[in-house]
């Protein structure tokens, strides 16, 4: 994996050869004494030469949240055997709940929990180099379902950096996942405006200004949260209150079933993906837009691709249905 280190430059900080660049009459040194580690982080920033990534420490967790901030949140992640929610299997979990009001304005951690779970299958090696789970940690071990449950069951709106990815997993997994809305924290903002080079969590973590351990999943959530507060140069409002907003909006998917063969190019082009059936779908190319933007499509689909006034099939969605596996 790339070091986050990778977006800056220099890529690391060495005193010995700050302090050879002044004696030698190049750049300035670092202060030789008297000086802790944030203001050693300052004065090295400050000389234009570094950028400094800070350690993300985990927000504390509060007894008694502010009750200015009503509502649910949950940031969730998960890791895998695989890909493939229908055959491979969770072996970690990691939650954290947040309050949070109707503007979108994050209050108080409210808890926390993680927990390992040994699958049916040895865990493939390119998942523990990936997460560095091995079948030692999770032998024996099992979710809580006690209290992940006591987690979810309140929640007013579940996230995941990957929602497509986590919700399929988790709906199989138990049933406390299903009948809640959920959000998507890649596809539900618009990160490059907000003035990130990507939207993978190491890119926006390390853009943020901090480092963290990756790929353990209560460490991703904590991550995530620190990302989704954090109002940017130019910027009025928070990343989570965009994605608030975004989860209240009504989207459709148009299903472009029996479309000619020969316009397959022209619908990917348009942002069509293909369905293959397997996933519960219809057979067909589809894309999932907006609400206010299903008339322009439909009439695009007429005019462009079928040249007929054809009746696509629709499946209307709110944030309870979005990102489930069919």
């Amino acid at each position: 994996m790339t070091s986050q280190m990778d977006f800056f430059a220099p890529a690391a900080v060495r005193l010995p050869q700050a302090e050879r660049g002044r004696k030698s009459g190049g750049r300035e040194a670092a202060p030789k004494t008297g000086m802790d580690d944030e203001a050693l982080a300052t004065h090295l920033e400050a000389t234009g030469n570094y950028r400094v990534l800070r350690k993300l420490q985990p927000r504390p967790v509060v007894d008694r949240p502010r009750p200015e901030f009503p509502r649910q949140g949950v940031i969730l992640d998960t890791e895998t055997t695989g890909l493939d929610h229908r055959t491979d299997e969770i072996i970690e979990i990691g939650v954290i709940t947040f309050t949070f009001d109707d503007n979108g304005a994050i209050g108080d951690v409210t808890g926390i929990y993680g927990g390992l779970r040994q699958p049916g299958i040895a865990i493939p090696e390119d998942i523990t180099r990936l997460t560095g789970i091995t079948d030692e940690m999770v032998a024996g071990q099992s979710i809580d379902m006690a209290r992940l449950t006591s987690l979810i069951a309140h929640a007013d709106l579940i996230i995941a950096h990957n929602a497509g990815f986590d919700r399929p997993f988790c709906e199989a997994f138990s049933p406390i996942f299903r009948d809640k809305a959920w959000a998507c924290s890649v596809s539900e903002i618009d990160w490059r405006v907000r003035g990130f080079e990507g939207n993978k969590l190491g890119y926006l973590i390390g853009q943020s200004g901090y480092f963290h351990d990756g790929h353990r999943a209560v460490d991703d959530c904590f991550a995530l949260l620190e990302v989704l507060e954090q109002i940017r140069p130019g910027q009025e409002t928070t990343p989570f209150a965009e994605l608030y907003e975004a989860s209240g909006r009504s989207r459709v998917r148009i299903y472009a079933e029996n479309s000619p063969f020969d316009m397959k190019d022209h619908l990917k082009k348009r942002g069509y993906r293909w369905s293959d059936g397997s996933d519960g779908r219809p057979k067909s190319w589809w894309v999932e837009l907006p609400e206010d933007k299903l008339e322009e499509e439909l009439h695009f689909l007429r005019t462009e691709i079928y040249r007929w006034d054809a009746d696509p099939t629709l499946k209307h969605l709110t944030a309870f249905d979005r990102f489930r596996a069919g």
